[in-house]
């Protein structure tokens, strides 16, 4: 099966979309200007404007690879999140996954229903074995997602994950949870 790449998704509530240049400044201003949203990564390329622009000028251009995936997450319009996937192995036919919703709008669901939509493209329409990812096991945040959009609890590697001088447990999680 060839693979599409990044296809607009939508859900119940939300769309799954390609990145457009405009989403730099929202993505600095909600996501690269709060500690929360990198508490527990460390990763945070939405820093400074520049790093922003950069950022999204990078997944613009990767649009033509058909193994990147890379969405923005909108809901009623407004950009609220982001949604990957990255790494794809064509030997284990596995990829990893991430994402993050804005803390404006934490705790109502779009992370688990965003992640469920791609969760099952990945699978039924890019022919993909298993989508994983990780989180440090204080983001009860994201574990909770995880669980909820279908993934299970693979196993946890004991003080693997250093993030600003702080040593945490990394949980990974895998889908489908057979």
């Amino acid at each position: 099966m060839a693979m599409e790449g990044t296809e607009e998704l939508k859900t119940e509530r939300l769309v799954l979309r390609r990145y457009r240049m405009e989403d730099a400044a929202v993505l600095h201003e909600q996501f690269g200007k709060d500690p929360e949203m990198f508490k527990y990564s460390g990763w945070n390329p939405y820093a400074s404007a520049e790093m922003a622009e950069a950022t999204v000028r990078d997944f613009i251009a990767r649009y033509t690879d058909p193994q990147f995936f890379g969405w923005a997450i909108e809901y009623q319009g407004e950009l609220i999140g982001t949604i990957g996937a990255y790494d794809y192995d064509p030997l284990t036919g596995e990829i990893e996954t991430g994402f993050s919703i804005a803390r404006a709008f934490w705790g109502r669901g779009f992370a688990s229903e965003a992640l469920r939509c791609v969760l099952e493209y990945l699978i039924s329409q890019e022919g993909i074995h298993a989508v994983t990812a990780w989180c440090a096991s204080e983001n009860t945040g994201s574990a909770k997602t995880m669980r909820k959009a279908g993934m299970r609890m693979s196993h946890e590697d004991k003080g693997s994950l250093e993030v600003d001088g702080i040593r945490y447990d990394r949980m990974y999680f895998i889908y489908p949870g057979e």
